[in-house]
C-alpha cells in the first residue's frame, strides 16, 4: 500500500477515473474540491453575473406562469397535485440563484422535480444550461440523458390536451438538446479565451525573460568592455608609478616623462570610465559614445605602449585594416590590448611581438608572444580573468582564442577570427 508523505493512504487512480460511469454522479459535487475556494462556483458575482441570474430567473418564472396558465386544460388533474405543482414550481425559480454555487446539485434536483412539477420546467432547462457551462460533458451526459428518457414518461403520464403525444416529446426533446448544445457552445468560449489568455500572459513572462537576458548580457558585454578598456590604463599607471617608486633618483626628465604617461593614463582611464558609465545610464548600447576601436587603431595602441617604455614589434600584414568588419577588428584589437596588459604586468622587460595576418575570406590571425622574464615575477592578483573574457569574446565573434606557455619559456596567446 502506497502512503504519502502525510501519512495519509493516496485515492486510487482506477476509481477517480471511472467514477463517472456510476450514475450517482452527484457524488462529486459533494467533493472537497467542488467547494474550494476560487472555483467557479465559489466565485464573487460580478455586475454581469447577477444581471444574467436575473434574466435567467425571470425565464424561469416567464415559463412557469405560462405552465401554469396551461393546467386549467388538464381537467383530469386532481386539484391537490395542481397545488404542488406550483408551489414546487415557485421553489424551483427560488433555486435559479443557486445554480452558479451547485449547478450539477440543481440539475439532478429538478429531475425527480420536473417529473411531478410542469411549472418547473423552466427552471430545469436553466439548470441544464448552466451545468452544460460549468461542469464537463460527463455530467451534462448523465443529467440531459436521464432528463430526456423521462420526457415519455412525463407526458404518458400528463397528456398535452392540443399537441400530440409524438409531437410534444419531440419538440420537448429538441429544446433539451438545444439548450445543452448552446451551454456547450458558451463553455468552450470560454476555455478558448481562459486559453487565449493564458497564452498571452506566457508570452509576456517570456518576453520579459528575454528582455532580462538581453540585459543581462549586455551587462557582462559592458563588464568585459571595462576590463579591456581599464586594465590597459590602470597598468600604465602601475609600471610608471612603480619605476618612480624605486628609482626617486632618476633624472628630472624621465620623472616628468613618467608623470606626465601617470597623468595621461589616469585621465583617459576615467574618460573611459565616464562613456561606459553613460552607457549604462541611458541603455544604449555598446557602440554609444566614442567610436569603438578597430584593426587600425593598433598602430595607435603599439606606440602608447612604447612610449610607457615597452618593447614592441608589430607586424601588420593586413593590406587594408579598414576592409576587416568592424566587429572582427574590434576583437582583433582587444585580444592585442589585454595581450600587451598581461605582458607588461608577467614579463616587464620583454620583447612583445605582435602579429596580424589575414584576408579576405581566408580569416583574421593575429598573435601576441613574449619570451621568459628575467627574474621573479610577483604575482598579480586576478590574473587570467582577461584572458577568460577574451576566449568568449572570440567564441562570439565565431572564432577561437589559444593561449598557453611555449617551448623556450615565454607566453603566447593566438586568436583566429573569421573574415568572410
Amino acid at each position: 500500500m502506497n502512503v504519502s508523505n502525510d501519512g495519509t493512504t493516496p485515492r486510487s487512480p482506477v476509481v477517480t477515473r471511472r467514477r463517472w460511469w456510476l450514475p450517482s454522479a452527484v457524488l462529486d459535487e459533494l467533493d472537497p474540491d467542488a467547494g474550494r475556494p476560487g472555483l467557479p462556483g465559489r466565485s464573487r458575482r460580478t455586475a454581469r453575473d447577477w444581471f444574467v441570474d436575473f434574466f435567467c430567473f425571470l425565464l424561469a418564472a416567464a415559463l412557469g406562469l405560462a405552465a401554469a396558465d396551461s393546467l386549467r386544460n388538464e381537467t383530469h388533474l386532481p386539484h391537490a397535485l395542481a397545488v404542488v405543482d406550483q408551489v414546487l414550481g415557485a421553489l424551483a425559480c427560488g433555486a435559479v440563484w443557486l445554480r452558479r454555487r451547485h449547478p450539477l446539485g440543481l440539475a439532478v434536483a429538478m429531475i425527480p422535480v420536473g417529473l411531478v412539477s410542469n411549472t418547473s420546467a423552466g427552471t430545469g432547462l436553466v439548470a441544464l444550461f448552466t451545468l452544460a457551462v460549468h461542469r464537463p460533458f460527463r455530467y451534462v451526459a448523465w443529467a440531459g440523458g436521464v432528463s430526456l428518457a423521462l420526457l415519455p414518461v412525463f407526458y404518458w403520464l400528463r397528456p398535452d390536451p392540443d399537441l400530440p403525444y409524438a409531437g410534444v416529446v419531440a419538440f420537448s426533446a429538441l429544446l433539451t438538446v438545444s439548450v445543452i448544445g448552446w451551454g456547450m457552445f458558451v463553455r468552450s468560449k470560454r476555455q478558448l479565451m481562459l486559453s487565449l489568455r493564458d497564452r498571452a500572459r506566457r508570452a509576456e513572462t517570456e518576453a520579459r525573460l528575454r528582455a532580462e537576458q538581453a540585459q543581462r548580457l549586455a551587462r557582462e558585454a559592458i563588464a568585459r568592455e571595462m576590463h579591456d578598456v581599464l586594465a590597459h590604463r590602470l597598468t600604465l599607471l602601475s609600471v610608471h608609478a612603480g619605476a618612480l617608486e624605486f628609482r626617486p633618483d632618476a633624472p628630472r626628465e624621465e620623472v616628468a616623462r613618467a608623470a606626465g604617461v601617470i597623468r595621461e593614463s589616469a585621465h583617459e582611464a576615467l574618460q573611459d570610465l565616464r562613456e561606459i558609465i553613460g552607457v549604462l545610464r541611458t541603455g544604449d548600447s555598446d557602440d554609444a559614445g566614442h567610436p569603438q576601436p578597430t584593426l587600425a587603431a593598433l598602430d595607435a595602441l603599439v606606440a602608447e605602449c612604447r612610449e610607457a617604455g615597452m618593447k614592441v614589434t608589430l607586424t601588420d600584414e593586413v593590406t587594408d585594416p579598414a576592409a576587416v568588419p568592424a566587429s572582427v577588428g574590434r576583437t582583433a584589437y582587444r585580444v592585442a590590448q589585454e595581450a600587451l596588459t598581461n605582458a607588461r604586468k608577467h614579463a616587464p622587460g620583454t620583447e612583445v611581438a605582435v602579429t596580424v595576418t589575414g584576408a579576405a575570406g581566408e580569416g583574421l590571425a593575429i598573435s601576441v608572444r613574449n619570451p621568459a622574464p628575467e627574474g621573479e615575477v610577483p604575482h598579480v592578483p586576478g590574473s587570467g580573468q582577461g584572458l577568460i573574457g577574451l576566449t568568449e569574446r572570440a567564441t562570439l565573434a565565431g572564432g577561437a582564442l589559444r593561449h598557453g606557455p611555449t617551448s623556450d619559456g615565454g607566453f603566447e596567446v593566438r586568436a583566429r577570427l573569421p573574415w568572410e
